[in-house]
Formats: structure tokens, C-alpha cells, sequence
């Protein structure tokens, strides 16, 4: 009720400001007979803005228009005081026609005198009448309202349950809860990707291990904007399904299994009805009533297999030694054999000219090590390779120079590089005609630089940089640790750990070029793949 009368009250003035200011109502109030002109004016103006007065009265009070024509002449009841002194204002007052809002507005002349005043009002009677009538409109917009509503909440309800897979708040808190702390407690790193080629979400095991900053779960994460290995880009961003492919990155290796992921089914199931399928011996998922399941992005697993590459790694250096001990006992078993034969035809000074010249040809490699890197794991493996070439029908020309200081460089990574590279020359160089391998060792100026080249048929240009990824090789015909492209990956891996440089370049054959800086040990920045 308090607002109807507050808009009846701005109503009521608004009116009485208009008659006030109207030409013919302050011509009239000036004239000889005020009622004779202004009473039908007041009552066609009270019939067209559906008020319950229109009272005009000069500055005493006296009225010369009102609905009731006895009241004519008569002295207005209601506050007059501050139209008289040229100020609207508005107020509930008992009148001839009972209680009522009215508005009271003074008319004044050309020289602001006020020469008359103009009250409109309306009856407090006619407000409950307008009121009552309104009532029923207002039960039917409340009503709609409400329906709406309700319809509006119920609609909501039932997305909130479609969304929610039929979780309520506190099994979602309790949910988020177990899997926010499963997600960050494996030690496998896990990758969910949409199909825009987004990250999603993944786990703190997934940043460390590819690099990707703080997991933000608000923030989808494009592909193109972080910076992955090649091949770990192409795999996330094909979505095709993956078992435990190995890949590398700049430090790592990693086995990802990737596959397609698949939005649960909405719920819509009663706890009842789910009981009841369990009581049956039913093992339906959750959702399992609702919509078919649709294709949500991909789900990838990041395995760190480092650890286990570097044991290989270790695995291949003690195969290697271990491969040309054999061929150094094998070759000596034979010498020993000729000199034992030679012994037996009594050709014993042709025997002992063998057997010195067969020490010397390996001391002279033994001394050429000790004398410049004084390395006794490399000198060990030169010397074994050097056997193996001779088995093989190899030229292998070896040669070192300048000074090595003493635990500068890992004796591991060091038989890894060499021998692996080594490995590969004997099986290029096998199958040229000149059958000949390089392999020379440079101490200076705070690095060690080691060469190792063939007479085989080099490597294409184009072709370079594919020799260091994981199932290439630079073997024509597979074996050992080689046989799966892993010798190569092993000697870049072993260069980064060295922090060194590797280089390839064709020549005729291949010329592999390791710079190793003394002193950096074994927490390098990483090495090229080649130039």
C-alpha cells in the first residue's frame, strides 16, 4: 500500500503542476467569474486523469472549482501555507471527500506572485478499490512467476544431475577429494588431452618429466603453446591409441601408452535401482541408464624409463668390454696356438720373433693411452677393440694425443660413447672394400675430442639427424645393444650427460666428432643431434 500511495503522490503532482503552468487556467483565475470557466474545465480533466478532485482556489482558500458544486465558494480544507508562498508539496488529509493524497501546486503570474493555487487528489477509498481490483493480477503474476520457477528449478535440477553423472554436492566434494589426491600421488605421469588439442589436465609426474608448467585446472593448455618433444606433440595431438612407445626428450627417455578417453554415462538411476542391479550379480558402472557414452578426448601415461636406460646403458658398456676381451682372448689363443706349433716344427727364434712382435704391436697401443690420456677403462676398450677388428678383417688405426687429467670425465659414458661408435664403424667399414676404421683421441685446451670414422658408405645428409632417434641405427645389419637403434641413442644420451657436442658428417664414409669439456662432468646442458 505504501508504494501505491507514493506513486499516487508523484501522480497527483505531476497533474497539479501541469494545471498550474496551463495558459487558459492562469488566464481564468485572473478573470471576473473563475468558476464559470474553470468548473467544467476541473470536472473533464478529473474524468480524463481518473482522479477524485481537482480543487482550484485563490489565495485564500476559497474554492472556485471542486466535483461537489455546493462546496463552490467555500474555504479549502488542507494545508495552503507553502503553495502560498510559492512551494509545491504533497499530503494525506480528511477533506469533504474523505481521507485522501493530494498534491497542492501554487499559479503564479508573470512576476511570480502567486495569484491562485491548484490542489488533485485522490481518495484513500479509490487507492483500496484500485487495489482489490489489482489483486488478482498480482496472484496471477506471482503464481506464474512461481511456476516458472519451479520449472526453471526443476529444469536445472535435472542438468546439475546430467552434468553431475547423479553425484550430490557432498559426493562430489568427497570425489574431487580422492581423485585431486590420486591424481598427484602417482608416480606415473597422466595426461588428459580433448580433441582441439588441449591439455586438459595432468599431473605434477607429468610436468616434471615433460617439462610443462604448474598444472592449472581452470586453464586448458594448447599444444602448440608448450614446448614438447616432436614426437610426444604428434602422438597427444593425433589421439591415436599407443601401448608403451618409447620417446625421448631432451634428458629422458619415457614409455607413453596413450588412449582414447570415454565420458561416463549420465545417471539418472536411483540408489535403490543401482542396489538392486548389484543384488542381481549386475556389474553396471555408474551411469549405466543414462546416454551412450561419448568420445572424450585422450587419456596418456608417461612411464620414466631413464633409470632403466642407463643400466642398459651400463649393460652395453660391460658387453662391449666384455665382447672385446673375448676377441682379444680369441686372437691370443690363436697366436699362441701358431707359436706352440712353431715350437713343435723346431722353429723356435721364428716363434719367439712372433710372439715379441705380437707384444709389442700391444704394448706400443698400451703405451700410446697410458703415455697421452692415461684413461685405463679406454685404453682396456681400444685394446679389445683392437682385437675385435683383427677377427673381423679390419684396419683399425688408432691415435691419441695431449693429456687427460685423472676423473674429468665418466669412465662409463666414455666406454658408452666410444664403444658404441666403434660398434657402428666395424659393421660400415665390414662391408667396404677398404675395410678400414679411424679412431683418434684429442686432449687440449680443456676439451677431449674423439673421432671415430669408416670407409663405409656414410650417411645420407637427410638422414642425420633420424640416426639418433630411438629403433635407427647406423648399423647396416643389427646387433647387440645396437640391434633396436638403442647404441646411438645411448652415445647422445651419455654425450648430454658429459656436456658435450656430438657431430656427424659424411665423408666417404662417416666421421662421428664427440667434444667433451674436461671438467664439466656429468651435468652437461645436452648435446646436438647433429649438424
Amino acid at each position: 500500500m505504501g508504494n501505491i500511495r507514493q506513486a499516487t503522490a508523484e501522480r497527483v503532482l505531476s497533474i497539479a503542476e501541469t494545471l498550474a503552468h496551463d495558459p487558459f487556467v492562469n488566464t481564468a483565475v485572473t478573470g471576473d467569474d473563475p468558476s464559470a470557466q474553470l468548473q467544467p474545465y476541473a470536472l473533464t480533466v478529473i474524468d480524463t486523469a481518473e482522479v477524485d478532485f481537482i480543487t482550484i482556489m485563490d489565495r485564500d482558500g476559497t474554492r472556485y472549482t471542486h466535483p461537489d458544486p455546493a462546496q463552490l465558494g467555500r474555504h479549502y480544507l488542507g494545508s495552503t501555507d507553502r503553495a502560498r508562498a510559492g512551494h509545491s508539496q504533497t499530503e494525506e488529509y480528511v477533506g469533504t471527500l474523505g481521507a485522501s493524497v493530494r498534491a497542492i501546486v501554487p499559479i503564479e503570474d508573470a512576476d511570480g506572485e502567486v495569484t491562485a493555487m491548484v490542489a488533485v487528489g485522490v481518495t484513500l477509498e479509490t487507492l483500496s478499490v484500485a487495489q482489490a481490483a489489482s489483486l488478482p493480477q498480482i496472484i496471477i503474476v506471482a503464481l506464474a512467476a512461481i511456476a516458472l520457477g519451479g520449472l526453471g528449478s526443476w529444469l536445472l535440477s535435472r542438468y546439475l544431475r546430467d552434468v553431475t553423472l547423479g553425484y550430490g554436492p557432498e559426493e562430489l566434494r568427497r570425489l574431487f577429494a580422492f581423485y585431486d589426491s590420486a591424481l598427484h600421488s602417482l608416480r606415473e605421469g597422466l595426461i588428459l588431452a580433448d580433441d582441439s588439442g588441449r591439455l586438459v589436465l595432468y599431473n605434477d609426474e607429468a610436468a616434471a618429466l615433460l617439462g610443462l608448467p604448474e598444472p592449472d585446472e581452470s586453464t586448458p593448455i594448447a599444444l602448440a603453446e608448450v614446448a614438447l618433444p616432436e614426437s610426444v606433440r604428434d602422438l597427444l595431438s593425433s589421439g591415436r591409441v599407443a601401448v608403451d612407445e618409447i620417446h625421448l626428450t631432451e634428458d629422458r627417455v619415457l614409455v607413453i601408452s596413450q588412449k582414447t578417453a570415454s565420458q561416463p554415462r549420465s545417471s539418472g538411476t536411483s540408489q535403490a535401482a543401482r542396489g538392486r542391479g548389484r543384488r542381481r550379480g549386475h556389474s553396471r558402472r555408474r551411469g549405466s541408464s543414462g546416454r551412450g557414452a561419448g568420445r572424450g578426448g585422450t587419456v596418456a601415461t608417461l612411464r620414466d624409463r631413464t633409470d632403466i636406460q642407463e643400466l642398459t646403458g651400463e649393460l652395453a658398456t660391460m658387453t662391449t668390454l666384455s665382447e672385446a676381451l673375448r676377441a682379444q682372448t680369441h686372437e691370443h689363443a690363436n697366436r699362441l696356438h701358431t707359436v706352440s706349433t712353431l715350437i713343435e716344427l723346431g722353429r723356435a727364434q721364428e716363434a719367439l720373433d712372433f710372439a715379441v712382435k705380437d707384444e709389442q704391436e700391444s704394448q706400443r697401443l698400451t703405451d700410446s693411452f697410458v703415455g697421452a690420456l692415461d684413461e685405463p677403462f679406454i685404453t682396456a676398450l681400444m685394446i679389445g677393440k683392437a682385437a675385435q677388428a683383427h677377427e673381423r678383417g679390419i684396419e683399425l688405426t688408432v691415435t691419441a694425443t695431449g693429456e687427460l687429467p685423472p676423473g674429468r670425465l665418466d669412465a662409463r659414458d666414455l666406454v658408452t660413447v666410444a664403444g658404441n661408435l666403434l660398434d657402428n664403424a666395424f659393421d660400415a667399414a665390414a662391408d667396404s672394400e677398404e675395410k678400414h676404421v679411424w679412431a683418434d683421441f684429442v686432449a687440449a685446451e680443456g676439451e677431449l675430442i674423439i673421432t671415430i670414422a669408416d670407409s663405409g658408405d656414410g650417411v645420407a645428409a637427410e638422414d642425420i639427424d633420424a640416426l639418433f632417434h630411438l629403433g635407427a641405427s647406423g648399423k647396416p645389419h643389427s646387433g647387440g645393444v645396437g640391434q633396436h637403434g638403442f647404441g646411438l641413442v645411448l652415445v647422445r644420451q651419455a654425450v648430454r650427460r658429459l656436456g658435450g657436442d656430438l657431430d656427424v658428417e659424411s665423408d666417404g664414409g662417416a666421421i662421428f666428432t664427440v667434444t667433451l669439456p674436461l671438467g664439466a662432468g656429468a651435468d652437461g646442458e645436452g648435446a646436438d643431434d647433429g649438424q
